[in-house]
C-alpha cells in the first residue's frame, strides 16, 4: 500500500496547460507530484479535503525585488501570501552582488532609492558573506527560504564591480572591462545564473540613484549589452529582462530586436500595459512581439496587470523621478527636503514644468503616482490644523485657495512635516482590454509585481489575487483554464523552469488549493500599515483572503493565510532544484 507525504482530496484541478478542469484527488511525496487521480488504499501523512476548492500550479513571478528580504521574510510577502511559489531576483539590473566591500553600503543606499527599500531594515537584516556571484548563490542557497528563488546577473553591480562608480556611468566599458565583464557572467551562469537584466531608461529615469543621478544601466551603451547578450548565446542558455523606454520608439524596438538577435535567447520586454480608452496603447506592442516571433526572435512581452494603488508622502517619494525638477526636491535626506521644498526657485521648477505638458512625464506620473492634481489627501498624520484637507483632491483645494496643485502638495507637505499622505485615486482599469491582452496574445504574461520594493506605497504582489477575482470571477473576461497557464505556465517557460509551472505527475509539488469565490485581497486598494520589517521599519500589505493552502516543494507554507513556518524553498540553479 502506497504512503504518500499529502493528499488533497476531491478538488478540482485547473493544470496550467489550458485543459479544461476536472475533479481528482492530487497525491504528493517527496515533494513531487506522485499522482493525479484515484489510488485506491493509498494512505498520507496529512490529508487536505479539497472538496470546492481549486488546485491549481503555484504562480510564478518574473519580476520581483526581494533580493534584501528574503534574508530576513523567507515567503517574500507580500507575494508569498498570494499563492506565488517561485520568484526571479535581480531585476533592472539592480542587486547585491558581485560586490566589493567596501561598496555594500552604497549599495543598500542606492536600492533605498531606485527600489525604495528602508535603508536601516537592510542595514540590520542582511548578513553579508559574498563578494562574487558563486559566494552569494552559495549563501542564498543557505538561507532559509519559503519560495523557489533563481537569480539574475545584476547588469549595474557587475559594472560598477568591474569598472567603478562614477566610470559605470559615465564612458562605455574598454575591451578589457568588456572582457572582464563577459568572465564573470559566464562564471555567474556556470554558478546557477538564469541570465542577466537591465533598467536603460536615460538619464531622466523613472527610478534613479540615491543621489539622483541616473543608475547604472540607464546610460549604458548598446554594445556593452550586446556582449553581455554573446555569453548567453555562446552558452545556449538563460533570458534577459529589459527594461527600455528612452528615446524614440522605432529606435527602441530596434535595439531590442538586436538584442534578440544576438543573444538567441528569450527576452522580456518590460512593460506593456493597456489605457482606459485606447486600445493602440497594448495592441501596438503586442502586434510587433508577435511580428518578432515570426521572424525567430524570442521576445515575451511583460505585462503590467495588478492595479494597486498608491499612497506616498514626499519624505520617501521617488517615483516622480522622471521629472528633473521633482527628483532634486525628493533627493536627500529629510531636512534637506524640506529645505528645496521651500526654496522659490525650486518650487517654481515644478511648477514650471508642471505647465509644460510633458506628455511623456505625465504618462509616468500618472501611471505611478497619480497626476499630481488629482491626488487626494488620506491623512496628515495628527497635524489637526490640517485635518480639514482630509479626503479632499489636490486640484479642489487647489482652486479654493487660488494657488497651483503644485503649490498645494509642496505647501501640506511643509505643514504636515512631509508626512501628509496623498493617495493615488483608482482611475479604474479596461477589463475588456486586459482580457484582450491576455487570451489573444500568445506570449503576455501578467504580472510586474515589483514585490519587495517601494513598500511604503505600494503592494504590487497582490497581482495573482486580482487578476484571479477581477478577470476570471468578477469580470468573466479571461477562464480560469486560460488565467493558470498565463500565472504558471508561461512565465515558467520563459523562465525555463524545467519541472515547474503545471500540476503534472513527476512535476515539482509546488501547488495553491483555494475558493475562488472567497478569494479576495484584505484591504482591496491600499494597503495597511504593519511594523514588520527590521530595524522597527513600517511597510504597507495587502493580505490574501481564500487560500487553503500554499505548497512549495511538497511542503504547506501557508494554511487559510497563516504561515506554517515551512520554508521548503529551492535556489533553483539552472532553473531546477
Amino acid at each position: 500500500m502506497q504512503n504518500y507525504d499529502l493528499h488533497l482530496q476531491g478538488g478540482t484541478v485547473v493544470d496550467g496547460t489550458r485543459a479544461p478542469r476536472y475533479q481528482a484527488d492530487v497525491w504528493i511525496k517527496d515533494g513531487k507530484i506522485a499522482k493525479i487521480g484515484d489510488d485506491q488504499g493509498a494512505s498520507a501523512n496529512q490529508t487536505i479535503d479539497a472538496t470546492g476548492f481549486i488546485i491549481a500550479p503555484g504562480f510564478v513571478d518574473l519580476h520581483t525585488h526581494y533580493d534584501a528580504q528574503i534574508r530576513w521574510d523567507p515567503w517574500c510577502t507580500i507575494s508569498g501570501w498570494h499563492g506565488v511559489t517561485s520568484v526571479v531576483l535581480g531585476n533592472c539590473g539592480f542587486g547585491f552582488a558581485p560586490v566589493k566591500p567596501d561598496f555594500r553600503d552604497r549599495s543598500m543606499l542606492m536600492m533605498t532609492r531606485t527600489e525604495a527599500i528602508p535603508y536601516e531594515s537592510m542595514k540590520e537584516g542582511m548578513a553579508w558573506d559574498w563578494e562574487s556571484i558563486p559566494e552569494y548563490l552559495d549563501s542564498l542557497e543557505r538561507a532559509d527560504k519559503g519560495v523557489n528563488v533563481i537569480q539574475y546577473m545584476p547588469t549595474a553591480s557587475l559594472m560598477t564591480y568591474v569598472m567603478g562608480l562614477e566610470a559605470a556611468k559615465t564612458r562605455p566599458a574598454t575591451t578589457d572591462e568588456r572582457e572582464e565583464m563577459k568572465r564573470l557572467l559566464h562564471q555567474g551562469m556556470d554558478a546557477g545564473l538564469c541570465g542577466f537584466s537591465i533598467q536603460r531608461l536615460g538619464p531622466n529615469s523613472v527610478q534613479a540613484d540615491y543621489d539622483g543621478s541616473p543608475m547604472v544601466t540607464d546610460t549604458m551603451v548598446d554594445e556593452d549589452i550586446l556582449a553581455l547578450a554573446e555569453v548567453l548565446r555562446e552558452r545556449g542558455e538563460g533570458f534577459i529582462q529589459i527594461t527600455q523606454a528612452e528615446g524614440p520608439i522605432k529606435k527602441d524596438l530596434a535595439f531590442l530586436e538586436k538584442l534578440a538577435a544576438t543573444a538567441q535567447r528569450p527576452i522580456l520586454h518590460n512593460v506593456i500595459a493597456p489605457a482606459r480608452r485606447d486600445p493602440e496603447v497594448h495592441r501596438r506592442p503586442l502586434r510587433w512581439v508577435e511580428d518578432c516571433r515570426e521572424r525567430g526572435l524570442p521576445i515575451y512581452a511583460q505585462c503590467g496587470t495588478g492595479r494597486s494603488g498608491f499612497a506616498f508622502t514626499l519624505e520617501h517619494w521617488n517615483l516622480y523621478d522622471a521629472s528633473p525638477a521633482w527628483r532634486a526636491v525628493t533627493t536627500g535626506t529629510k531636512p534637506e527636503k524640506i529645505e528645496k521644498i521651500q526654496d522659490p526657485e525650486l518650487r517654481q521648477r515644478l511648477v514650471e514644468e508642471a505647465e509644460a505638458a510633458d506628455r511623456r512625464l505625465q504618462v509616468i506620473q500618472a501611471g505611478v503616482g497619480g497626476n499630481p492634481r488629482h491626488l487626494i489627501v488620506q491623512d496628515v498624520a495628527g497635524h489637526d490644523a490640517l485635518e480639514h484637507y482630509v479626503g479632499r483632491s489636490v486640484g479642489d483645494i487647489a482652486q479654493e485657495e487660488d494657488k497651483h496643485h503644485i503649490e498645494v502638495i509642496l505647501d501640506l507637505s511643509l505643514a504636515g512635516d512631509l508626512n501628509v499622505e496623498f493617495l493615488g485615486p483608482d482611475k479604474g482599469s479596461n477589463a475588456e482590454f486586459m482580457a484582450e491582452m491576455m487570451n489573444d496574445s500568445p506570449f503576455a504574461i501578467p504580472g510586474v509585481s515589483d514585490g519587495g520594493a517601494h513598500t511604503k506605497f505600494f503592494t504590487g504582489g497582490s497581482y495573482t489575487t486580482d487578476f484571479l477575482t477581477w478577470l476570471v470571477r468578477d469580470e468573466q473576461v479571461v477562464s480560469l483554464e486560460e488565467a493558470h497557464y498565463r500565472l504558471s505556465n508561461l512565465p515558467a517557460q520563459a523562465a525555463g523552469f524545467l519541472d515547474r509551472g503545471t500540476l503534472a505527475e513527476g512535476a515539482a509539488a509546488d501547488v495553491v488549493v483555494y475558493d475562488l469565490g472567497e478569494l479576495a485581497i484584505d484591504p482591496p486598494w491600499i494597503g495597511n500599515v504593519e511594523h514588520d520589517l527590521p530595524a522597527g521599519e513600517w511597510r504597507r500589505v495587502q493580505r490574501a483572503l481564500g487560500y487553503k493552502a500554499i505548497i512549495v516543494n511538497g511542503e504547506v507554507t501557508f494554511t487559510d493565510g497563516q504561515c506554517t513556518g515551512a520554508t521548503p524553498g529551492q535556489l533553483l540553479r539552472h532553473g531546477v532544484g
